[in-house]
């Protein structure tokens, strides 16, 4: 296990343990940030632990052209009245993420300097937010980091109304040029739409 320090660096992903735990400290600046997406890592820890990184393997992954859209949620898309935006309300959409509660988890791991962190992110261009609204309220929306307009690294979503956070999901992807949208891990929910599992070592090659 490492243990980062001040400098802004981390070791090679394959010294992950068999659960994808690379190291453990650290700070959440842009600099640090971006160099974890960059080589296929990510934060992911709860309120009262160190900053963990991340770097599973398999990865998570959707590709836009294998996208699954239910004859159902078809119809959802077709005479709902959901309206998608991007970028239009960043910090309301990470901070209604961390309010979600999700099984099996204690508490949020979006943190108050996760937030802090990803709102710097999103104010240089490099997190990007989306909104789905109903009749002027934001009902879902999710957010992540853009990586030169080519990968998606998707952080969190939440829902307040059935199937709008599915609808913003599918509308992002179809109306985007990404070659690949990084899962991170799986959910059943996002297998339903496509995401499949592939090698670490294949996902790095799109980070290239």
């Amino acid at each position: 296990m490492t243990y980062l320090t001040s400098e802004i660096h981390f070791p090679n992903v394959h010294q992950a343990n068999p659960d994808g735990l690379l190291a453990v400290g650290g700070d959440l600046s842009v600099e640090r940030l971006m160099l974890a997406y960059k080589n296929g890592i990510f934060p992911w820890f709860e309120k009262d632990q160190p900053i963990l990184w991340w770097s599973p393997n398999p990865r998570f992954v959707l590709f836009p052209e294998k996208l699954k859209v239910s004859k159902s949620m078809k119809q959802v898309l077709k005479n709902s009245d959901f309206l998608v935006t991007v970028n239009q309300d960043f910090k309301t959409v990470i901070t209604e993420c961390s309010k979600a509660k999700r099984e099996g988890q204690r508490g949020t791991w979006i943190t108050n300097s996760m937030i802090e962190g990803y709102v710097k992110l999103h104010e240089q261009g490099l997190a990007k937010s989306v909104e789905v609204w109903q009749d002027n309220n934001l009902v879902a929306g999710f957010y992540g980091i853009d990586l030169n307009n080519s990968v998606f690294c998707g952080e969190s979503m939440f829902t307040k109304v059935s199937n709008a956070s599915k609808a913003g999901f599918i509308s992002f992807i179809q109306n985007t040029n990404y070659k690949l949208i990084d899962c991170q891990v799986y959910t059943n929910h996002l297998a339903s739409l496509g995401a499949e599992e592939i090698s670490r070592d294949s996902f790095l090659e799109y980070l290239k």
